[in-house]
C-alpha cells in the first residue's frame, strides 16, 4: 500500500488517480486545509491527519500496511512564505520531520518527495541541471531544500531511501475533467490566463517585457500534472527495485514565454485575452528550463503533453470546475 500525503491537493489527487489506474492500493493523509475533499476518490481510505500531530501520524501510519510514501503535503506560495516564514518552517519543515521520523519508527523506508526547481534560486546555466548548486532565495524554496537535506541524513544514518523530484511549472488538469487545479488565491499563470478568457478576470498582468528573452517576457518550463504523476510512480518503482537515493528534475526541457502562453491560450479558447504589461516582480528570473536527461535515463520517463494539450485540459477543467 502507498501512502500519499496531500492526496486531496492538485498534484497529489492526480497522482492518486494514476496510482489506482496502475493497480496500486493507496491511502491518503490530508488535513484539508488547502486540499479539496471533492478530489478524494470513492473507495480509497482517507485519514484527516495533520503533519504537526506526531502521535496521530504515527498511529495512522501503523494502521495500514504501508510500503512506501509519496509526500506532497506542504504550503507552496512563494509570496506567502516571504510574508509569513514562520508558518512555512512550521508546516513544511517540522511537519515533514514528523512524517519522516514517524515513518522510520513505523518501518517505512521509501520516500518520493515533491520538491521544486525553486531550490536552485537564480539559475547559473540554462537548462538547469541537478549538478547545479542549490541557492534558494525565498523561505518556501528553503523549506524544500531543508527537507531534501533531512531525507539525505536519514538515508546516511538509517538507510531510508528517497527520490526528491524537483519540478518546474506544474500545469494542466485531468483529461476527463473530474479533478483539477483549484487554488485560493490562484497564483499560477495558466489558470489566470484562462480566467481572463472566461471573463472571471478583466485581464492578465505581464510582469515586465524587458527581459533578455525572445519577446522580453519571462520564459518557464510547463509540465502537465499527469506527466508529473507518472514520474512519481516511476520514482516509486525505482526505489522498490532497491536503487539508491537521488534527486531528479522534472520538466519538458522546452520553455515558453508569458506572451506565448497568452497567444496559445487565445487559440485554444477561441477568445481574445487582454494582457497588460506592468512592472517586473522582484526575484523573477528571466528563464527557467529543466535539463531532464536524468529523468529520462534513470526513470525511463518522458513527458507526453505539449503546451497546447496542457492548455486544452486546463480549459476543459476551468470552463466547468467541480470545486
Amino acid at each position: 500500500m502507498i501512502l500519499v500525503t496531500g492526496g486531496a491537493g492538485y498534484i497529489g489527487s492526480h497522482t492518486v488517480k494514476l496510482l489506482r489506474k496502475r493497480g496500486y492500493e493507496v491511502v491518503i493523509f490530508d488535513n484539508l486545509s488547502r486540499g479539496h475533499k471533492e478530489a478524494l476518490p470513492d473507495g480509497v481510505p482517507f485519514e484527516k491527519v495533520d503533519l504537526l500531530d506526531y502521535e496521530g501520524l504515527y498511529k495512522n501510519i501503523k494502521k495500514y500496511p504501508i510500503e512506501a510514501l509519496i509526500h506532497f503535503a506542504a504550503f507552496a506560495y512563494v509570496g506567502e512564505s516571504v510574508e509569513n516564514p514562520a508558518m512555512y518552517y512550521r508546516n513544511n519543515v517540522v511537519g515533514s520531520f514528523n512524517l519522516i521520523n514517524s515513518a522510520k519508527e513505523a518501518g517505512v523506508n521509501k520516500f518520493v518527495f515533491s520538491s521544486t526547481c525553486s531550490v536552485y534560486g537564480n539559475p547559473e546555466t540554462i537548462p538547469m541541471s541537478e549538478s547545479d548548486t542549490p541557492a534558494p532565495i525565498n523561505p518556501y524554496a528553503k523549506t524544500k531544500l531543508m527537507i531534501e537535506n533531512m531525507l539525505e541524513d536519514y538515508d546516511t544514518s538509517f538507510g531510508s531511501k528517497y527520490v526528491a523530484l524537483r519540478y518546474f511549472n506544474a500545469a494542466g488538469d485531468s483529461e476527463d475533467g473530474d479533478i483539477g487545479e483549484s487554488h485560493d488565491p490562484e497564483p499560477h499563470l495558466i489558470p489566470l490566463v484562462l480566467f481572463a478568457a472566461l471573463g472571471k478576470r478583466e485581464k492578465v498582468k505581464i510582469y515586465g517585457d524587458d527581459y533578455p528573452t525572445k519577446d522580453g517576457t519571462c520564459i518557464r518550463d510547463y509540465i502537465h500534472v499527469n506527466d508529473l504523476a507518472d514520474a512519481h510512480i516511476r520514482a516509486l518503482e525505482y526505489l522498490k527495485s532497491g536503487n539508491n537515493s537521488t534527486v531528479i528534475n522534472l520538466g519538458t526541457g522546452v520553455g515558453y514565454s508569458v506572451r506565448e502562453i497568452v497567444d496559445i491560450a487565445s487559440e485554444v479558447t477561441g477568445r481574445k485575452i487582454r494582457a497588460d504589461v506592468v512592472a517586473r516582480r522582484p526575484g523573477d528570473p528571466a528563464t527557467l528550463i529543466a535539463d531532464n536527461k536524468k529523468a529520462k535515463e534513470v526513470l525511463g520517463w518522458k513527458p507526453e503533453y505539449d503546451l497546447k494539450r496542457i492548455l486544452e485540459t486546463a480549459w476543459k477543467w476551468h470552463s466547468n470546475p467541480k470545486y
